[in-house]
């Protein structure tokens, strides 16, 4: 049976109010889903091109 997800641990809530998954989330995880997420530590391997270059170019302007 898969643990409950914590919140400020697996996720939190962005001023919007959607839910972000954390690195911690996505590691855990194991593999990157594809659907460009925030906090991806695969370097969204499974985004298609276009989409993975703007995501990394953004990544690298924020710093992370």
């Amino acid at each position: 049976m898969k643990k409950p997800l914590e919140e400020n641990i697996d996720f939190y809530y962005n001023e919007q109010g959607y839910v972000v998954l954390t690195e911690k989330y996505h590691r855990e995880r194991g593999y990157c889903c594809g659907n460009g997420c925030l906090h991806c530590p695969f370097d969204y391997e499974k985004v298609p091109e276009d989409k993975k270059s703007r995501l990394l170019a953004a990544r690298q302007q924020r710093g992370a």
